[in-house]
């Protein structure tokens, strides 16, 4: 009923457009009861309810919230190790080393061990070419 009556008021006030629109507002919660649909939106409502419930008010599921998080937590620890174990790896060997295979191999050496033996490193050399680009750009 109460839709009824904002329909009525939006044609006599707003116009055509918005009185439509409130028709079809109006029209949803009806469509929705004959398709079955409104039985459904409650159940699921009904069933998200109990999950929260227990969820809230049960200790075992408090425990598997934590023994999630604590795999979580493992799973991050156990990345941070692998990076630092790979790191140290890397650091053993030297780039004399990476420098004499890349010689007997006949491929030309990395772009980052030609920019450290120059005394710059990487990021500096790209930001030297945005840099100029900018320049030329009228950037500054």
């Amino acid at each position: 009923m109460a839709g009824a009556i904002w329909t009525w008021i939006a044609f006599r006030r707003r116009g055509a457009a918005n009185g439509l629109r409130a028709l079809g507002f109006t029209l949803l919660p009806a469509a929705a009861w004959l398709t079955g649909t409104l039985e459904m939106v409650v159940e699921i409502a009904g069933s998200v309810t109990d999950w929260a419930t227990s969820l809230v008010f049960n200790v075992l599921t408090w425990t598997g919230v934590g023994l999630a998080g604590l795999a979580v937590v493992l799973f991050v620890v156990s990345g941070f190790i692998r990076d630092r174990q790979l790191a140290r790896g890397r650091a053993a060997g030297s780039s004399a080393d990476a420098r004499d295979t890349a010689a007997a191999t006949g491929l030309p050496e990395a772009s980052s061990t030609r920019s450290r033996q120059r005394g710059g490193s990487p990021v500096d050399d790209d930001l030297a070419d945005i840099e100029a680009l900018l320049r030329k750009r009228g950037i500054e």
